[in-house]
Protein backbone atom coordinates (compact mmCIF):
# COMPACT_ATOMS: atom_id res chain seq x y z
CA UNK A 1 0.00 0.00 0.00
CA UNK A 2 1.11 3.46 -0.94
CA UNK A 3 1.05 6.25 2.03
CA UNK A 4 2.33 9.89 3.31
CA UNK A 5 6.07 10.26 3.77
CA UNK A 6 6.68 9.36 7.50
CA UNK A 7 7.95 13.13 7.84
CA UNK A 8 5.18 14.75 6.97
CA UNK A 9 3.45 14.49 10.48
CA UNK A 10 0.85 16.24 11.19
CA UNK A 11 0.48 19.05 13.79
CA UNK A 12 -2.39 17.94 15.49
CA UNK A 13 -4.58 14.16 15.41
CA UNK A 14 -7.26 16.38 13.43
CA UNK A 15 -8.91 15.19 10.36
CA UNK A 16 -10.61 18.19 8.79
CA UNK A 17 -14.01 17.95 7.04
CA UNK A 18 -15.55 21.33 6.79
CA UNK A 19 -13.83 24.96 7.08
CA UNK A 20 -15.83 27.70 7.84
CA UNK A 21 -14.53 31.39 8.87
CA UNK A 22 -12.39 30.37 12.07
CA UNK A 23 -13.42 27.05 12.53
CA UNK A 24 -12.81 23.73 11.53
CA UNK A 25 -15.09 20.50 11.33
CA UNK A 26 -12.86 17.37 12.15
CA UNK A 27 -14.17 14.18 10.91
CA UNK A 28 -14.45 12.93 14.80
CA UNK A 29 -17.57 15.61 14.94
CA UNK A 30 -16.07 17.94 17.07
CA UNK A 31 -16.22 21.60 15.35
CA UNK A 32 -12.27 23.20 16.92
CA UNK A 33 -11.33 27.21 16.88
CA UNK A 34 -8.22 27.20 14.27
CA UNK A 35 -5.45 29.47 15.21
CA UNK A 36 -2.93 28.29 12.36
CA UNK A 37 -5.05 29.43 9.61
CA UNK A 38 -3.25 26.81 7.39
CA UNK A 39 -0.25 28.59 8.05
CA UNK A 40 -1.36 32.38 7.79
CA UNK A 41 -3.13 31.24 4.70
CA UNK A 42 -6.62 31.63 4.96
CA UNK A 43 -6.70 34.78 5.65
CA UNK A 44 -10.31 35.86 5.07
CA UNK A 45 -11.59 32.71 7.03
CA UNK A 46 -11.92 29.13 5.74
CA UNK A 47 -14.45 28.61 2.81
CA UNK A 48 -16.07 32.60 2.82
CA UNK A 49 -18.82 32.99 0.58
CA UNK A 50 -17.31 35.88 -1.72
CA UNK A 51 -13.81 33.55 -2.57
CA UNK A 52 -15.78 30.39 -2.60
CA UNK A 53 -18.03 31.68 -5.26
CA UNK A 54 -15.17 33.78 -7.33
CA UNK A 55 -13.38 30.63 -7.50
CA UNK A 56 -16.30 28.26 -8.08
CA UNK A 57 -17.54 30.77 -11.20
CA UNK A 58 -13.70 30.83 -12.35
CA UNK A 59 -13.26 27.05 -12.40
CA UNK A 60 -16.31 26.80 -14.52
CA UNK A 61 -14.79 29.57 -16.96
CA UNK A 62 -10.71 28.70 -16.81
CA UNK A 63 -8.77 26.79 -15.01
CA UNK A 64 -5.52 27.34 -16.30
CA UNK A 65 -4.40 30.21 -18.98
CA UNK A 66 -0.78 29.32 -18.95
CA UNK A 67 0.75 33.35 -17.93
CA UNK A 68 3.42 33.23 -20.59
CA UNK A 69 1.30 31.74 -23.37
CA UNK A 70 -2.44 33.67 -23.35
CA UNK A 71 -3.48 36.30 -20.71
CA UNK A 72 -6.63 35.80 -18.31
CA UNK A 73 -8.48 38.53 -16.94
CA UNK A 74 -8.40 37.47 -13.86
CA UNK A 75 -4.72 38.08 -13.87
CA UNK A 76 -5.00 41.56 -15.21
CA UNK A 77 -8.12 42.65 -12.39
CA UNK A 78 -5.19 40.73 -9.69
CA UNK A 79 -2.51 43.72 -10.79
CA UNK A 80 -5.00 46.95 -10.95
CA UNK A 81 -5.78 45.49 -6.95
CA UNK A 82 -2.67 44.88 -5.91
CA UNK A 83 -1.81 48.76 -7.45
CA UNK A 84 -4.25 49.63 -4.84
CA UNK A 85 -2.70 48.35 -2.06
CA UNK A 86 1.56 48.86 -2.75
CA UNK A 87 3.65 51.20 -2.05
CA UNK A 88 3.39 53.86 -5.52
CA UNK A 89 7.04 53.16 -6.69
CA UNK A 90 6.49 49.09 -6.49
CA UNK A 91 4.68 49.35 -10.00
CA UNK A 92 5.50 46.03 -11.42
CA UNK A 93 4.82 42.25 -10.56
CA UNK A 94 5.83 38.79 -11.00
CA UNK A 95 3.96 35.76 -9.90
CA UNK A 96 4.68 31.89 -9.43
CA UNK A 97 3.20 29.93 -6.72
CA UNK A 98 4.80 29.38 -3.33
CA UNK A 99 6.94 31.64 -0.69
CA UNK A 100 10.14 29.84 -1.52
CA UNK A 101 9.98 30.76 -5.34
CA UNK A 102 8.50 34.30 -4.68
CA UNK A 103 11.80 34.27 -2.31
CA UNK A 104 14.28 32.83 -5.44
CA UNK A 105 12.79 35.28 -7.86
CA UNK A 106 13.25 38.01 -5.80
CA UNK A 107 17.43 36.93 -5.36
CA UNK A 108 17.59 36.26 -9.30
CA UNK A 109 16.06 39.76 -9.68
CA UNK A 110 18.05 41.57 -7.13
CA UNK A 111 21.69 39.52 -8.78
CA UNK A 112 21.09 40.00 -12.25
CA UNK A 113 20.37 44.00 -11.90
CA UNK A 114 23.07 44.64 -9.26
CA UNK A 115 25.56 42.46 -11.08
CA UNK A 116 26.44 40.94 -6.95
CA UNK A 117 26.78 37.95 -6.46
CA UNK A 118 26.05 37.78 -2.10
CA UNK A 119 22.88 38.53 -0.52
CA UNK A 120 22.45 38.88 3.26
CA UNK A 121 19.96 37.40 5.75
CA UNK A 122 19.02 37.90 9.69
CA UNK A 123 19.57 35.19 11.94
CA UNK A 124 16.29 33.57 12.98
CA UNK A 125 14.97 34.32 9.57
CA UNK A 126 13.12 31.77 7.44
CA UNK A 127 12.43 32.19 3.54
CA UNK A 128 11.33 28.36 2.23
CA UNK A 129 12.93 24.84 1.91
CA UNK A 130 13.85 24.57 -1.69
CA UNK A 131 17.83 25.23 -1.92
CA UNK A 132 18.33 28.61 -2.69
CA UNK A 133 15.36 29.89 -0.08
CA UNK A 134 17.04 27.23 2.67
CA UNK A 135 20.15 28.54 1.83
CA UNK A 136 18.84 31.99 3.23
CA UNK A 137 17.33 30.49 6.50
CA UNK A 138 18.44 30.24 9.79
CA UNK A 139 15.34 29.94 11.96
CA UNK A 140 15.80 26.17 12.29
CA UNK A 141 18.77 23.28 11.06
CA UNK A 142 16.09 21.22 10.11
CA UNK A 143 15.39 23.40 7.27
CA UNK A 144 18.52 23.39 5.53
CA UNK A 145 20.95 19.86 7.29
CA UNK A 146 21.56 16.84 4.80
CA UNK A 147 21.46 17.86 1.48
CA UNK A 148 25.18 20.28 1.39
CA UNK A 149 26.48 22.10 -0.51
CA UNK A 150 23.78 24.61 -0.46
CA UNK A 151 24.17 28.14 -2.75
CA UNK A 152 27.02 29.69 -1.93
CA UNK A 153 27.04 33.68 -1.22
CA UNK A 154 24.67 33.64 1.76
CA UNK A 155 26.04 35.86 4.66
CA UNK A 156 24.24 36.00 8.28
CA UNK A 157 23.89 39.26 10.18
CA UNK A 158 22.05 39.58 13.83
CA UNK A 159 18.11 40.21 13.70
CA UNK A 160 17.37 42.34 16.87
CA UNK A 161 16.25 39.32 19.00
CA UNK A 162 15.94 40.94 22.47
CA UNK A 163 14.57 38.33 24.94
CA UNK A 164 17.67 35.97 23.22
CA UNK A 165 20.18 38.18 23.58
CA UNK A 166 18.65 38.89 27.46
CA UNK A 167 18.90 42.50 26.48
CA UNK A 168 16.14 46.06 25.52
CA UNK A 169 15.30 46.22 21.71
CA UNK A 170 17.50 49.28 21.56
CA UNK A 171 20.24 47.61 22.72
CA UNK A 172 19.68 44.88 20.29
CA UNK A 173 18.96 46.90 17.74
CA UNK A 174 22.12 48.92 18.02
CA UNK A 175 24.23 45.63 18.31
CA UNK A 176 22.97 43.92 15.34
CA UNK A 177 23.49 47.42 13.19
CA UNK A 178 27.02 47.75 13.94
CA UNK A 179 27.12 43.75 13.26
CA UNK A 180 25.74 44.35 9.97
CA UNK A 181 28.42 47.51 9.54
CA UNK A 182 31.22 44.70 10.53
CA UNK A 183 30.19 42.29 8.36
CA UNK A 184 29.91 44.40 5.16
CA UNK A 185 33.84 45.47 6.14
CA UNK A 186 34.81 42.14 6.56
CA UNK A 187 32.74 39.16 5.36
CA UNK A 188 30.86 40.82 2.13
CA UNK A 189 31.86 44.14 0.98
CA UNK A 190 29.06 46.59 -0.04
CA UNK A 191 30.78 45.74 -3.45
CA UNK A 192 29.83 42.30 -3.31
CA UNK A 193 26.74 42.22 -1.82
CA UNK A 194 23.46 42.45 -3.72
CA UNK A 195 21.07 42.47 -1.61
CA UNK A 196 19.53 41.70 2.31
CA UNK A 197 16.41 40.29 2.91
CA UNK A 198 14.33 40.34 5.88
CA UNK A 199 10.69 39.32 7.45
CA UNK A 200 9.02 42.11 9.56
CA UNK A 201 8.36 39.67 12.19
CA UNK A 202 10.69 36.61 12.15
CA UNK A 203 8.05 33.95 11.19
CA UNK A 204 9.61 30.04 12.15
CA UNK A 205 12.27 31.55 13.76
CA UNK A 206 10.04 32.73 16.55
CA UNK A 207 7.41 35.30 15.73
CA UNK A 208 9.59 38.53 16.72
CA UNK A 209 9.42 41.56 14.99
CA UNK A 210 11.50 43.66 13.70
CA UNK A 211 11.36 47.46 14.80
CA UNK A 212 11.92 51.04 12.97
CA UNK A 213 15.24 51.88 14.27
CA UNK A 214 16.43 48.29 12.72
CA UNK A 215 14.73 48.46 9.12
CA UNK A 216 15.30 52.01 9.02
CA UNK A 217 18.78 51.03 9.34
CA UNK A 218 18.86 48.18 6.87
CA UNK A 219 17.35 50.89 4.42
CA UNK A 220 19.86 53.45 5.12
CA UNK A 221 22.85 51.23 4.72
CA UNK A 222 20.79 49.30 1.56
CA UNK A 223 20.84 53.35 -0.38
CA UNK A 224 24.72 53.75 1.08
CA UNK A 225 26.39 50.90 -0.35
CA UNK A 226 24.21 50.87 -3.07
CA UNK A 227 22.16 47.10 -2.51
CA UNK A 228 18.85 46.33 -2.85
CA UNK A 229 16.05 45.59 0.18
CA UNK A 230 13.88 42.84 0.02
CA UNK A 231 10.76 42.34 2.28
CA UNK A 232 9.71 38.93 2.97
CA UNK A 233 6.17 39.49 3.28
CA UNK A 234 4.92 35.94 2.56
CA UNK A 235 3.30 35.98 6.22
CA UNK A 236 3.46 39.56 7.35
CA UNK A 237 1.29 40.70 4.32
CA UNK A 238 -2.01 41.35 3.75
CA UNK A 239 -3.24 42.88 6.90
CA UNK A 240 -1.45 40.09 9.35
CA UNK A 241 0.03 42.57 11.59
CA UNK A 242 -2.59 45.26 12.10
CA UNK A 243 -1.16 47.29 8.73
CA UNK A 244 -1.57 45.64 5.14
CA UNK A 245 1.83 45.12 4.47
CA UNK A 246 4.30 44.51 7.77
CA UNK A 247 7.15 46.96 6.92
CA UNK A 248 4.47 50.19 7.43
CA UNK A 249 4.99 50.04 10.86
CA UNK A 250 8.72 50.88 10.10
CA UNK A 251 8.18 53.57 7.93
CA UNK A 252 10.34 52.25 4.82
CA UNK A 253 9.86 50.98 1.26
CA UNK A 254 11.21 47.84 0.54
CA UNK A 255 12.91 47.52 -3.37
CA UNK A 256 11.52 44.05 -3.90
CA UNK A 257 8.58 42.90 -1.68
CA UNK A 258 8.12 39.18 -1.63
CA UNK A 259 3.89 38.29 -0.79
CA UNK A 260 2.13 34.84 -1.09
CA UNK A 261 0.02 33.10 1.68
CA UNK A 262 -2.99 34.55 2.62
CA UNK A 263 -2.69 36.89 -0.51
CA UNK A 264 -5.59 34.15 -2.09
CA UNK A 265 -7.22 32.64 1.21
CA UNK A 266 -5.85 29.38 0.93
CA UNK A 267 -4.97 28.87 -3.04
CA UNK A 268 -1.72 28.50 -4.17
CA UNK A 269 -0.31 32.21 -5.38
CA UNK A 270 2.69 34.33 -4.41
CA UNK A 271 4.69 37.14 -5.69
CA UNK A 272 6.87 39.57 -5.81
CA UNK A 273 6.81 43.76 -6.56
CA UNK A 274 9.27 45.77 -7.33
CA UNK A 275 9.76 49.02 -9.57
CA UNK A 276 9.48 48.87 -13.21
CA UNK A 277 12.70 49.74 -14.52
CA UNK A 278 14.25 47.35 -11.46
CA UNK A 279 12.08 44.78 -12.93
CA UNK A 280 13.07 45.35 -16.31
CA UNK A 281 17.07 44.32 -15.54
CA UNK A 282 15.93 40.66 -15.07
CA UNK A 283 17.03 38.80 -17.72
CA UNK A 284 15.16 37.23 -20.63
CA UNK A 285 13.92 33.86 -19.25
CA UNK A 286 13.90 34.06 -15.74
CA UNK A 287 11.01 34.65 -15.13
CA UNK A 288 8.04 32.23 -16.01
CA UNK A 289 6.66 29.31 -14.64
CA UNK A 290 4.11 26.65 -15.67
CA UNK A 291 1.30 27.29 -13.22
CA UNK A 292 2.16 30.66 -11.57
CA UNK A 293 -0.64 33.32 -11.38
CA UNK A 294 -3.27 30.32 -12.73
CA UNK A 295 -6.53 32.17 -13.32
CA UNK A 296 -8.48 30.13 -10.14
CA UNK A 297 -5.92 31.28 -7.94
CA UNK A 298 -5.76 35.01 -9.34
CA UNK A 299 -9.95 35.04 -9.06
CA UNK A 300 -9.30 33.93 -5.36
CA UNK A 301 -7.15 36.52 -4.90
CA UNK A 302 -8.88 39.40 -6.44
CA UNK A 303 -12.03 38.11 -3.93
CA UNK A 304 -9.68 38.36 -1.11
CA UNK A 305 -8.41 41.49 -1.94
CA UNK A 306 -12.30 42.63 -2.23
CA UNK A 307 -13.11 41.46 1.06
CA UNK A 308 -10.00 42.33 2.96
CA UNK A 309 -11.17 45.92 1.82
CA UNK A 310 -14.44 45.51 2.36
CA UNK A 311 -14.86 43.95 5.71
CA UNK A 312 -12.12 46.24 7.19
CA UNK A 313 -10.20 43.47 8.10
CA UNK A 314 -6.77 44.78 8.17
CA UNK A 315 -8.72 47.24 11.22
CA UNK A 316 -9.69 43.99 12.64
CA UNK A 317 -6.22 42.14 12.99
CA UNK A 318 -5.32 45.15 14.81
CA UNK A 319 -8.14 45.79 16.76
CA UNK A 320 -8.01 41.62 17.67
CA UNK A 321 -4.62 41.49 18.06
CA UNK A 322 -4.95 43.83 20.69
CA UNK A 323 -7.36 42.10 22.75
CA UNK A 324 -5.73 38.94 22.14
CA UNK A 325 -2.56 39.74 23.49
CA UNK A 326 -3.99 41.65 26.32
CA UNK A 327 -5.07 37.96 26.75
CA UNK A 328 -2.01 35.69 26.79
CA UNK A 329 0.00 38.78 28.65
CA UNK A 330 -2.85 38.13 31.60
CA UNK A 331 -2.20 34.04 31.06
CA UNK A 332 1.82 34.91 30.98
CA UNK A 333 1.90 36.95 33.97
CA UNK A 334 -0.20 34.15 36.23
CA UNK A 335 2.56 31.44 34.65
CA UNK A 336 6.53 32.18 34.48
CA UNK A 337 6.53 29.38 32.27
CA UNK A 338 5.71 31.68 29.67
CA UNK A 339 8.93 33.93 29.32
CA UNK A 340 7.46 36.48 26.81
CA UNK A 341 4.66 37.22 24.76
CA UNK A 342 5.40 39.05 21.05
CA UNK A 343 4.22 39.63 17.77
CA UNK A 344 1.92 42.00 15.64
CA UNK A 345 -1.50 42.42 14.85
CA UNK A 346 -3.07 38.48 14.77
CA UNK A 347 0.64 37.31 14.58
CA UNK A 348 0.97 37.06 18.52
CA UNK A 349 3.13 34.05 19.97
CA UNK A 350 3.92 32.99 23.36
CA UNK A 351 7.41 31.70 24.56
CA UNK A 352 8.55 29.34 27.21
CA UNK A 353 11.11 28.89 29.27
CA UNK A 354 12.93 26.50 32.10
CA UNK A 355 13.57 27.77 35.26
CA UNK A 356 16.56 29.07 34.42
CA UNK A 357 15.29 30.80 31.71
CA UNK A 358 16.15 28.16 29.15
CA UNK A 359 14.16 27.41 26.10
CA UNK A 360 11.71 25.23 27.02
CA UNK A 361 10.03 22.89 23.92
CA UNK A 362 8.85 19.97 26.13
CA UNK A 363 6.68 22.43 27.75
CA UNK A 364 5.27 23.97 24.68
CA UNK A 365 4.63 20.97 22.76
CA UNK A 366 2.63 20.15 26.18
CA UNK A 367 0.29 23.11 26.44
CA UNK A 368 0.19 22.91 21.80
CA UNK A 369 -1.03 19.29 22.57
CA UNK A 370 -3.49 20.45 25.56
CA UNK A 371 -5.10 23.06 23.29
CA UNK A 372 -5.99 20.67 20.69
CA UNK A 373 -8.17 18.96 23.82
CA UNK A 374 -9.94 22.36 24.42
CA UNK A 375 -10.49 22.51 21.04
CA UNK A 376 -7.80 25.15 20.00
CA UNK A 377 -5.84 24.47 17.07
CA UNK A 378 -2.27 25.90 17.30
CA UNK A 379 1.60 25.52 16.23
CA UNK A 380 4.87 25.98 17.23
CA UNK A 381 7.96 27.45 15.68
CA UNK A 382 11.55 28.76 17.38
CA UNK A 383 14.54 27.30 16.86
CA UNK A 384 14.21 24.85 19.85
CA UNK A 385 9.94 24.50 18.97
CA UNK A 386 9.37 26.46 22.37
CA UNK A 387 7.61 29.16 20.84
CA UNK A 388 3.40 28.77 20.83
CA UNK A 389 2.05 30.74 17.46
CA UNK A 390 -1.36 32.15 16.94
CA UNK A 391 -2.51 33.52 13.48
CA UNK A 392 -6.30 33.10 13.71
CA UNK A 393 -8.05 34.11 10.11
CA UNK A 394 -8.43 37.98 10.32
CA UNK A 395 -11.95 37.65 10.28
CA UNK A 396 -12.16 36.59 13.92
CA UNK A 397 -14.21 38.63 16.02
CA UNK A 398 -14.60 39.34 19.95
CA UNK A 399 -16.49 36.28 20.39
CA UNK A 400 -13.31 34.03 19.03
CA UNK A 401 -11.25 35.89 20.57
CA UNK A 402 -12.52 35.34 24.12
CA UNK A 403 -12.73 31.53 22.89
CA UNK A 404 -9.37 31.00 22.24
CA UNK A 405 -8.00 33.21 25.48
CA UNK A 406 -10.25 30.37 27.35
CA UNK A 407 -9.09 27.33 25.78
CA UNK A 408 -5.30 28.67 26.19
CA UNK A 409 -5.14 29.38 29.23
CA UNK A 410 -6.93 26.05 30.46
CA UNK A 411 -3.83 24.70 28.02
CA UNK A 412 -1.44 26.60 29.62
CA UNK A 413 -2.35 25.41 33.34
CA UNK A 414 -2.49 22.13 31.50
CA UNK A 415 0.71 21.63 30.03
CA UNK A 416 2.69 23.63 32.78
CA UNK A 417 1.50 21.55 35.58
CA UNK A 418 4.68 20.20 37.26
CA UNK A 419 6.79 21.83 35.16
CA UNK A 420 8.42 24.33 37.39
CA UNK A 421 10.34 21.20 39.47
CA UNK A 422 12.28 20.39 36.51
Amino acid sequence: MTALSPHLRQATPVVAVRGEGVHLDGEDGRRYLDFTAGIGVTSTGHCHPRVVAAAQEQVATLVHGQYTTVMHPPLRRLVDKLGEVLPQNLDSLFFTNSGSEAVEAALRLARQATGRPNVLVCHGGFHGRTVAAASMTTSGTRFRSGFSPLMSGVVVTPFPTAFRYGWDEETATRFALKELDYTLQTISPPADTAAVIVEPVLGEGGYVPANRAFVQGLRERADRHGFLLILDEVQTGVGRTGRFWGHEHFGVTPDILVTAKGLASGFPLSGIAAPEELMRKARAGSQGGTYGANAVACAAACATLDVVRDEKLVENAETMGARLRRGLEAVASRNPAVGDVRGMGLMLASEFVTGDGEPDPETAARVQRAAVDEGLLLLLCGAWNQVVRMIPALVIDEAGVDEGLRAWAAAVEAGTSGAAGR
